[in-house]
């Protein structure tokens, strides 16, 4: 992740392409170059050189090389007219002519550059779609490196980085402005003109700006006729932009209703600031790691070095996992910031498109948002910080398969500029990379005002005296009481959404699984449907057995929604609200919630990990963690570091008021070392226990991890298609003479999804380079037949292998 980069393509963004893409983008290098170069290292008995004002011709040919988001994804050279070449960069969005298509395909522009492909016939660009670039250089360098290591096309990594709200427009429309003409304009032809084109002219020479049609008939008290007559007549020029329609409001207020408190810096904040403003002002890229425990004011330590960094016009980005998190983190900083922008997928596009227009305009100090937000176009970036770093949330599932925090690494080093990675919970990579002097560790051992770390009591459900007939054991129900009557508020954390995980039928013992999936459905009572959360293939809950038809089918396993009907059931005096992906889609529905929680409304909030993560409500006396094996048994290396870190983060949403607090973790398994860790509040010992398990098989940090999953229709043929693949990796790793290991074809644990049959193929290597050229070798020129209906996708650094 933060490793020595030597073995990656070397990637200096902050400069403009110039000359050719360089060969570690695998570009087709020129083979004109070369061919020349052979002929002028022989002697040439004969004159065959052209007239210096012929190379000169030749020279001053203008190509743009192109990308596209779909196959053929090139890159293609086009010639530039010579209309068009003032107008067009790199960043820009061009339509060309490709193949045989009658329609020009919109591509993007990746580099412009004179005479080096004029021997060669090239076709002419189009059309250029935009006025400006929609990437500068720095973020063009960037795509281009994405794409490398992340083995994507360039033009997906534009669609990626660009919104698709942004590309369409949204919420603009086109307006005409109107200049004078100054060549045909003079006293005489004023003074000739009627009186009301007389007084419309003299109205836009006095303006000295462009005016649109409505403006200038306001200004000079007339229709649209003697406009259109100036127009005819020559006398007056137009111009159309596009624009935004009206200036976009946000729909919610600032934050969740949390009140600033102000205090003295403590001795660790002090020192955690000071290093951050001195990486700041070395204008040098450098890592450092915030690792604070939960409740020890980093947040506060990123407001202050933004602070610092506006004095001097520069602005920051700050990343949050959860968009959960949006309300707190914006209310915070647009408290002590006046000009900060949000992105994040519960905006309209015309919203999106507003922002993202104010961020590359310069008018805005600091962005928040979840990982999209890495590629804000702010034009004097100064500072990048990713809070809780280590959540799985930052890695994108679709192409291009990118990690907020790598892609955040690579542009920070390549401004020279500060990254700052905030956790109480340090993912492996981070912690390894600090160990190694690949980042510096910045510690904040105590919490704000010395207050103590919540005390963590774990329940063994194996012990049937803590058992009850619900999901909450009789040790939390006591708790939970004992917090209501103390007039203190309770997290209940439950990592499964819906009311009961199976539905299953006791005579016959068939499960009601989706068809497109083959994963079991989860009844959901609102509605009283059945829902497969892979794919939303959606059933009304059968009332009997689909196989057998006994009716008597059983609910299984627990959700959300259960656990949610239980604590009312038990608890009928207390306001219970339950956040979840279900009950969070609406926009501003996160706001709501965690407003009401705050004002005090609301006693219990239940919900999946959403509440697990940077919230802070100082009236929070008690977390129960309903069942911390959720994620601890996957078939995944990272099933420990996971739990670790969510029991960790939930036990610190309590204890941070003046009344203390306490967790309470209910387990079968109290033993596992990442659960006595988090009881401990352990980290250090945790990463020491996981570092040795790690280093068995070379896990990352110590190695990198690659995956291909090959999905198709019909089974055999996907799996024939992923022993061909098998193969040729074989073949390439064998060519080039590196120690990669390569494990399958097998199934993974989710083997059909949406209608489709999966294989996957993983690749590990303790060099990173090593293992994307494995791939790069053997997918080159690998093809696969339409008739077959066989897809595959890589993912380089894989966060789950399910």
């Amino acid at each position: 992740m933060l490793t020595d980069h030597s073995s990656l393509p070397h990637c200096p963004i902050s400069t403009p392409m110039s000359g050719p893409v360089p060969d570690e983008y695998d570009v087709p290098p020129d083979r004109e170059s070369a061919k020349s170069k052979a002929d002028s290292a022989q002697g040439e008995l004969f004159e065959t050189a052209p007239p210096p004002w012929e190379l000169a011709a030749e020279d001053d040919v203008a190509t743009a090389r192109v990308v596209f988001s779909e196959a053929p994804h090139g890159p293609y050279d086009y010639r530039i007219p010579e209309d068009m070449r003032d107008r067009l960069e790199a960043g820009m969005r061009v339509k060309v002519p490709l193949g045989r298509r009658r329609k020009a395909t919109t591509g993007w522009c990746i580099e412009c550059k004179l005479g080096s492909s004029a021997s060669r016939t090239l076709k002419d660009v189009a059309e250029v779609v935009d006025h400006a670039p929609l990437c500068d250089p720095p973020l063009v360098r960037l795509v281009l490196w994405m794409s490398h290591y992340y083995q994507a096309p360039a033009g997906q990594v534009f669609d990626a980085l660009i919104p698709s709200s942004v590309r369409s427009g949204a919420g603009t429309r086109e307006r005409t402005y109107y200049t004078p003409n100054a060549k045909l304009i003079d006293d005489s032809v004023v003074e000739s003109l009627p009186q009301k084109q007389q007084v419309a002219l003299r109205f836009l020479i006095a303006a000295a700006r462009p005016m649109t049609s409505s403006e200038l008939m306001v200004e000079a008290g007339c229709t649209s006729g003697p406009i259109k007559s100036l127009e005819k007549k020559e006398l007056i020029r137009t111009e159309t932009r596009r624009e935004m329609a009206t200036a976009a409001p946000m729909r919610w207020s600032l934050g969740d209703g949390e009140k600033e408190k102000s205090h003295p810096l403590t001795d660790d904040q002090g020192n955690a600031l000071g290093r951050i403003v001195a990486a700041v002002d070395s204008e040098a890229g450098k890592t450092l790691l915030l690792h604070g425990v939960t409740g020890s004011g980093k947040t506060e330590v990123y407001i202050r070095a933004i602070e610092h960094l506006v004095k001097f016009g520069r602005s920051a980005i700050v990343l949050v996992p959860e968009i959960s998190l949006t309300p707190q983190t914006r209310g915070r900083f647009e408290r002590r910031f006046k000009s900060v922008a949000v992105l994040h997928s519960q905006m309209t596009p015309a919203e999106r498109h507003f922002q993202w227009q104010r961020i590359r305009s310069g008018d805005v100090q600091v962005v928040v948002g979840p990982r999209s937000a890495v590629f804000a176009p702010l034009p004097r970036l100064g500072l990048i910080i990713l809070d809780e770093e280590h959540d799985g949330s930052f890695k994108q599932d679709s192409v291009p398969r990118y990690h907020a925090r790598k892609v955040a690494h690579a542009r920070a080093m390549s401004l020279k500029i500060p990254l700052v990675l905030g956790t109480a919970t340090p993912s492996m990579e981070t912690w390894h990379a600090c160990t190694t002097g690949h980042a510096e560790l910045i510690s904040m051992p105590s919490r704000v005002e010395n207050r103590p770390m919540p005390d963590v009591q774990l329940v063994d459900l194996r012990v049937r005296d803590d058992r009850t007939s619900g999901s909450i054991s009789r040790p939390l129900h006591r708790a939970v009481e004992e917090t209501l009557k103390e007039k203190g508020q309770v997290i209940l954390l439950l990592n499964r959404r819906g009311f009961a995980t199976t539905i299953q039928c006791p005579s016959c013992g068939h499960v009601v699984a989706c068809p497109d999936c083959d994963m079991p459905l989860t009844h959901h009572r609102d509605g009283g449907k059945a829902v497969c959360h892979y794919c939303d293939y959606t059933i009304a809950t059968p009332p009997w057995c689909p196989a057998c038809r006994f009716d008597g089918i059983r609910y299984g396993g627990l959700g959300t929604q259960r656990l949610e009907v239980e604590v009312k059931a038990r608890f009928p005096d207390a306001q219970v609200a339950r956040m979840d992906s279900d009950t969070m889609k609406r926009p501003g529905s996160h706001q709501r919630v965690l407003s009401a929680f705050r004002s005090g409304e609301v006693d219990i909030l239940l919900g999946t990990q959403m509440i697990a993560k940077g919230l802070d409500f100082p009236n929070v006396l008690l977390v129960g963690v309903i069942n911390a094996d959720g994620a601890l048994h996957f078939p995944d290396f990272r099933a420990s570091e996971r739990t670790f870190q969510l029991v960790t983060q939930v036990a610190g949403r309590t204890g941070r008021g003046d009344r203390g607090g306490r967790v309470i973790v209910q387990t079968f398994t109290p033993e596992h070392p990442a659960i006595q860790a988090a009881s401990r509040h352990d980290y250090e010992q945790f990463a020491t226990d996981e570092m040795v398990n790690r280093r068995k098989f070379n896990y990352p940090p110590l190695g990198s991890v690659g995956r291909i999953i090959i999905r198709g229709a019909i089974e055999d043929v996907t799996e024939a298609t992923a022993e061909a693949l098998l193969g040729r990796l074989e073949a390439a790793r064998n060519q080039l003479g590196y120690e990669v290991r390569i494990l399958g074809p097998a199934p993974p644990p989710i083997s059909k999804l949406r209608g489709k049959y999966r294989f996957h193929i993983l690749l590990q290597s303790v060099e990173a380079s090593h293992l994307g050229e494995t791939i790069r070798r053997a997918v080159d020129t690998f093809t696969i037949p339409d008739k077959d209906d066989v897809q595959y996708v890589i993912d380089i650094d894989p966060m789950d292998m399910l």
